[in-house]
């Protein structure tokens, strides 16, 4: 993953996750990541690569929902989509649909991840968090909590 520098974020407990997801999840599950979009800046596409995602199909709208973090992978060809939660819910049924609008033109597939900084945080949310989306916590960064069928089902 390219190191970001000079990434200005609003401050406050929401742009450490975002850090976190950036600095923890991304090398670990994301590790050749191209980060194309950071949400928590002073003005909101103050970190848009606007040029990459359009090559990717992302047709972005100035007044769309968007998520906190997109990264492309280009191993596998994915455009992973992060909410970091701290104030605001998770990637639930209303928010996987907004999203599903919103990039509905990318021509690689498309990865949902809620990002929570604990458990105890997480608990709040987890009946509503949308199946097929995936779910990582800051302070457990080694695991990702999989809601999407039997994908992963089998044993260690």
């Amino acid at each position: 993953m390219k190191p970001l520098k000079n990434i200005k974020l609003l401050g406050g407990i929401e742009d450490e996750l975002v850090k976190t997801v950036i600095g923890q999840l991304c090398p670990r599950y994301i590790p050749a990541g191209e980060v194309l979009y950071i949400g928590d800046t002073p003005e909101k596409f103050t970190f848009c690569d606007k040029r990459r995602m359009a090559e990717l199909g992302c047709l972005i709208e100035e007044h769309g929902k968007m998520p906190d973090v997109v990264v492309f992978d280009p191993e596998k060809g994915w455009i992973v989509l992060i909410e970091s939660v701290t104030s605001h819910g998770p990637v639930d049924a209303k928010r996987h649909a907004e999203l599903s609008d919103l990039f509905s033109s990318v021509e690689p597939g498309v990865v949902y991840v809620t990002a929570f900084p604990d458990r105890n945080l997480m608990a709040k949310y987890l009946g509503v968090i949308s199946w097929e989306t995936e779910v990582w916590v800051a302070d457990a960064p080694d695991h990702l909590i999989h809601f999407n069928g039997d994908c992963f089902l089998g044993p260690y």
